[in-house]
């Protein structure tokens, strides 16, 4: 009985990759930044340093519409989308004046 006939889809580059945008504390930042851009908050309401690697996870599976990051290498739609969320996250890094 091989495991590998029922083993859950395997991630490949992108699910990789995804995983290491999840541990950058730069990304864990932006999603803080975003999260209360988006919402009307106030830094004291949502401080720097509230999202951790399991939040910027759990976020990127919701906007792409998964459960694992693996999947991100068999669904093109949620590929798409990945690419897009880290496109932006690139820019926004790059932005002049963005303090760490």
């Amino acid at each position: 009985m091989s495991q590998q006939t029922t083993s859950p889809t395997k991630g490949g580059a992108l699910a990789r990759q995804a995983a290491m945008l999840c541990q950058d504390r730069a990304f864990q930042l932006y999603l803080d930044r975003r999260k209360r851009a988006k919402f009307g908050m106030t830094e004291s309401t949502l401080p720097d340093g509230t999202h951790n690697q399991d939040d910027a996870r759990d976020w990127l599976c919701a906007a792409c519409q998964i459960q694992s990051r693996a999947e991100l290498d068999h669904n093109p739609t949620a590929a798409a989308t990945f690419r897009r969320i880290r496109q932006r996250f690139m820019k926004w890094k790059q932005r002049p004046g963005r303090q760490q």
